[in-house]
């Protein structure tokens, strides 16, 4: 398959699957995070390979860092040690999307690190 070279388009509407991730801390809706960049994603995946990946990467990380938050919220629950892990997640979770837009904008494949890839 070619990798194809995305237009300037092509990559505003990938930077905007990183983006919409903080439309969550706007609209009091649960999962928004989610949700906003999968909407986008079922949207516009079918015009553009590059889209189509960087949609899967902002949906996949969003949901690795839901499964991360669960064993946060445990250990702070039981120990108080998971505060410090819940921290370091959030200001991952924040930074990362950022970092990811901006590669999107530059034209870059981006890959999260720490991501599951779930499809």
């Amino acid at each position: 398959m070619e990798v194809e070279t995305p237009t300037s388009e092509q990559r505003t509407l990938a930077m905007l699957c990183h983006l919409l991730v903080f439309s969550g801390y706007v609209v009091p809706i649960p999962l928004v995070n989610v949700l906003a960049p999968l909407t986008m994603w079922l949207i516009k995946k079918d015009e553009s390979q590059f889209i189509d990946h960087h949609g899967r990467e902002s949906i996949n990380f969003q949901l690795s860092v839901l499964i991360y938050a669960v064993p946060c919220g445990i250990l702070t629950c039981l120990f108080g040690v998971g505060i410090v892990l819940a921290i370091l997640l959030a200001a991952f979770a924040i930074v990362a999307p950022i970092i990811a837009a901006v590669k999107a904008n530059e034209g870059v494949w981006y890959e999260y690190p720490l991501c599951i890839r779930f499809f």
